[in-house]
């Protein structure tokens, strides 16, 4: 078979099927013609590759299969209002609806924290037993505040978002076995704990706290978010709702889990370059808590009012259903990603 008269039979077909595929709105006739050049590229190409393997006639043909295929089976493109929809609804709502979960984490840790600190503050040779006697001694002599000065802070920053982001995707991924999500809780309210305990035993409660309070509110905050959340994809296998299966439990929790994990990486992002900027300054006390304080209650105060009225008003859309309604089909009434030029096939072809 002769490659270049292969080319040159089916390339208006080509032409045609791609500027179907890139156009705003079909005709019912229209929709009809991009089926069927849709079926017939996807034989082409099949022909193509078993006898003209030819590597660029391949590629060109294989995105305008892709392409159609898109078209067709109404997949959305990027678009920010896509975007709009997630931060301004899905996110926030998918936090707000498991909050009962992580508030329930946040007071678990907080006692957990707080015993330990009492604990080893008032036994301060605790915490060589707790930590080890190295770890201890280093953490009397740095005095604490070295750790947030070590690196530069633009490199600690993006140090902190990916260490951070990793806890909260463990917690997210390891809640279906709930014990692994309880263990990461307990390794960091016993650092926490034994930290600041060992500070206070030397009457550096003040350091401790001035240090730990900036970027801690909001690092912790979505750390309880993310283990909540995966608690509750846990329990969501463990005790199903009455009209649901485990399996379509589960599904519908971790799908809940998958938008929160993706908002998080904003939130540790903030998270990060406020301990890597802002706690380490020399601007007074106050005011950088001030700033922590600030960004805690703007993502609380996010969540919050715009997750409560999301749920209240009965959105609860999961991922897939996002772009899939009746504008979206292959009956051509659905936006497309833009009419682009028709492509020159003949041109294309660079064998020579």
């Amino acid at each position: 078979m002769d490659l270049d008269a292969y080319v040159a039979e089916h390339s208006d077909e080509w032409r045609r099927l791609a500027v179907l595929s890139r156009r705003g709105r079909l005709t019912a006739a229209e929709a009809d013609e991009l089926i069927a050049l849709y079926q017939r590229a996807a034989t082409q190409l099949s022909v193509v590759r078993t006898r003209l393997p030819e590597p660029s006639l391949v590629a060109q043909l294989s995105r305008l299969v892709l392409t159609a295929q898109g078209r067709l089976t109404g997949r959305p493109g990027f678009s920010w209002a896509t975007v709009g929809r997630f931060l301004s609804t899905d996110f926030p709502a998918a936090v707000y609806r498991a909050w009962p979960w992580w508030c329930g984490v946040a007071v678990g840790f907080c006692l957990v924290t707080g015993f330990f600190l009492a604990w080893v503050a008032a036994h301060p040779d605790s915490a060589a037993a707790l930590v080890g006697d190295e770890a201890a001694a280093e953490l009397l002599a740095s005095e604490f505040v070295d750790y947030y000065r070590e690196f530069a802070a633009p490199s600690f920053a993006f140090q902190l978002w990916t260490h951070n982001a990793w806890i909260a995707a463990r917690c997210l991924a390891s809640g279906i076995l709930i014990v692994p999500v309880l263990y990461l809780l307990w390794q960091n309210a016993l650092n926490i704990g034994v930290t600041g305990g060992a500070l206070a035993a030397y009457d550096r409660t003040e350091l401790f706290f001035s240090m730990i309070t900036p970027h801690g509110l909001v690092e912790l905050t979505g750390i309880f978010v993310a283990a909540g959340v995966g608690l509750r994809i846990g329990w969501a296998w463990i005790a199903p709702p009455a009209e649901l299966t485990r399996g379509q439990s589960l599904v519908r929790a971790a799908r809940s889990g998958m938008l929160v994990a993706l908002g998080l990486v904003g939130l540790f992002a903030v998270a990060g370059l406020i301990e890597a900027f802002v706690t380490p300054s020399a601007v007074p006390t106050p005011v950088r808590i001030g700033i922590g304080v600030v960004a805690w209650l703007g993502f609380l105060g996010y969540v919050l009012i715009l997750g409560r009225r999301a749920v209240a008003a009965g959105i609860d859309r999961e991922p897939e259903q996002a772009g899939s309604g009746p504008e979206a089909g292959a009956g051509g009434v659905g936006p497309a990603s833009g009419g682009g030029a028709a492509q020159s096939w003949p041109s294309a072809l660079s064998r020579r």
